[in-house]
């Protein structure tokens, strides 16, 4: 172990060399799902996303109980094959590194507008009774960021033709 400590540091010691990509990311590549590469092309196309969770109401949120946690529109948005696997998804990319859950909300109303209309955000308020939304938001962090950028393309044969088979068959 001491020794491959030495050789990072004799490597950090070298300005010539030319690291372009953090060593994890080819492991990370690895332990990554399809469905969570649309995810992560999503957030890097899109930007921060909206989610919410449905708490139950107390006064002054004494005894109040979170009803559900963490809903989204990501999954649907992102166009995953396996929309019940969202919120493994999101806790594998949270433990990769890559995205951030923040208790801070979007800017964004409308975005939460509509995730608030969806039938699983009213169910959970409807089994609440007396219920209260709390906005947060799901963003990459800076190592997601540049994860995507070197990782991820910006397109691919496969989207570009599922793209133009929609185009062709809304003409």
């Amino acid at each position: 172990m001491r020794e491959r400590g030495a050789d990072l540091l004799n490597r950090s010691a070298d300005v010539r060399a030319l690291d372009d990509a953090h060593p994890a990311y080819d492991r990370i590549l690895s332990e990554l799902a399809p469905d969570e590469a649309r995810i992560l092309r999503l957030f890097a196309n899109s930007g921060p996303q909206a989610a919410v969770d449905v708490r139950t109401w107390r006064p002054l949120d004494v005894g109040a109980q979170t009803v559900a946690p963490g809903l989204t529109m990501i999954g649907p948005r992102a166009g995953v094959r396996y929309i019940d696997r969202v919120p493994a998804y999101l806790n594998n990319l949270f433990r990769l590194g890559l995205i951030w859950f923040s208790h801070d909300p979007l800017d964004d109303l409308p975005a939460y507008q509509v995730l608030e209309a969806q039938p699983d955000v009213l169910g959970a308020m409807r089994s609440a009774g007396r219920a209260r939304i709390v906005r947060r938001s799901i963003l990459l962090t800076p190592f997601g960021t540049d994860f995507c950028a070197l990782c991820l393309p910006a397109t691919t044969a496969g989207f570009e033709a599922v793209a133009a088979e929609a185009a062709a068959a809304s003409t």
